[in-house]
């Protein structure tokens, strides 16, 4: 599977890390997330376009920017 890497600058602690990997596998429940908010980065392994990815993780309030 393809492997999304994507910067999210307000990505700040473990709940906003939960929160992230949430929304994504709404889209994709059978996506691998992870997250580091020490570096503000989130790895996604997923067959799903970046873009609905993206689409979802901004639906849950961030602000994702590919890396």
């Amino acid at each position: 599977m393809p492997e999304i890497q994507l910067q999210v600058p307000d990505m700040a602690c473990g709940a906003c890390a939960a929160a992230i990997e949430t929304a994504v596998q709404t889209v994709d429940p059978q996506a691998q997330v992870q997250t580091d908010p020490s570096s503000k980065r989130v790895t996604v392994t997923t067959t799903c376009p970046a873009a609905k990815i993206q689409s979802a993780i901004a639906a849950a309030g961030y602000h994702p920017e590919l890396a």
